[in-house]
């Protein structure tokens, strides 16, 4: 049972790696047949995505298995600083993916959705629904592709090296270890790979004959869709929860958080500090003196900047522009 230790975060108390011995440290959050069902659609989806696989890197050499523990990490602000939707849309809009006439009504209402907090459902109905109509027909190779290079030149740059570190050691541990995030599933399998992870679920847009269909399978993996696709996933792969952990920084997380025998507050937001203190969880903090609020008004600054100076949206900024409005 080893603590893991590092001098690039601090803790609240200990962390400890989870062993197959260690009891649930909580009551499980109940996956009815309905979101299971919707879990394993979004599992489906990934394993598409990733060419008819789920596993994207072997575990490592020499390390003995626990095939029944996995460690579940979300992404934005607990892997990476900030939204990685955001520095992907950003980043295929400078290489010309999108085009400012592509765009431009979504864009004013999704730049006045993040900077005002007040959520439109006709507006994020109808701007999801143009985001899809503008990555419709587009090669899904092209966006790996791209997604490969923004990932090396722009995104990683920004892992916080503590939690880089709290996955290997779960690696070390012979852990399973996974990213589960809203973002596209093809910049999280991009990501997963190259950090040597188990492998990755996020949200799936369909593909049909290499190319965007235009329709997401299931809809963004954000909250509770999170919370089906790990149970779908620990179903298909084997893992009892109990003995299972999860790592975010929001509270929007809270269902997959409560759904396994240990969870952990990264970074956390105001609401789920508080429930981490409720409820005995452990507490990590990798950022240096940036607090949450700072962190998302120069986010929402630079998205605002981005989309009605460069038209950086589409599909791919919806998961960053859902999570920033419901973390207020």
């Amino acid at each position: 049972m080893g603590e893991i230790k590092s001098t690039a975060f601090r803790v609240s108390q200990p962390i400890q790696i989870i062993q197959p011995t260690q009891p649930s440290q909580h009551s499980f959050s109940p996956v009815t047949p309905t979101q299971l069902e919707s879990g394993r659609a979004s599992v489906h989806g990934a394993w598409l995505a990733a060419g008819g696989t789920l596993r994207l890197s072997p575990p490592k050499a020499d390390v003995p298995q626990t095939p029944s523990t996995a460690a579940f990490f979300d992404l934005d602000n607990t892997i990476i600083k900030g939204a990685s939707s955001l520095w992907l849309a950003l980043g295929l809009a400078s290489r010309r993916f999108f085009t400012v006439g592509d765009i431009a009504g979504f864009a004013w209402k999704q730049a006045k959705f993040i900077l005002s907090g007040t959520e439109s459902q006709p507006d994020i109905a109808s701007g999801k629904q143009r985001a899809l109509e503008i990555v419709r027909g587009r090669s899904e190779a092209e966006v790996v592709a791209l997604t490969e290079e923004i990932w090396e030149s722009t995104i990683a740059q920004r892992i916080f090296p503590g939690a880089r570190e709290l996955a290997e050691a779960h690696l070390e541990a012979g852990h399973s270890v996974w990213l589960v995030t809203a973002a596209p599933v093809q910049l999280a399998q991009v990501i997963a790979r190259a950090l040597g992870f188990t492998g990755a679920l996020g949200t799936v847009a369909e593909v049909s004959d290499g190319r965007f269909t235009g329709r997401l399978v299931g809809d963004i993996l954000h909250g509770p869709e999170k919370r089906d696709a790990v149970a779908a996933l620990a179903e298909q792969q084997g893992y009892d929860l109990s003995r299972c952990v999860a790592y975010s920084d929001s509270f929007n997380d809270m269902p997959l958080l409560s759904l396994v025998g240990r969870a952990v507050a990264v970074n956390a937001d105001p609401r789920l500090a508080e429930a981490a203190r409720e409820r005995g969880w452990p507490t990590v903090e990798y950022r240096k003196h940036d607090p949450k609020r700072t962190l998302l008004a120069a986010e929402a600054s630079a998205t605002a900047a981005g989309l009605l100076a460069a038209g950086a949206v589409g599909w791919f900024l919806l998961p960053a522009l859902t999570g920033a409005l419901s973390r207020r």
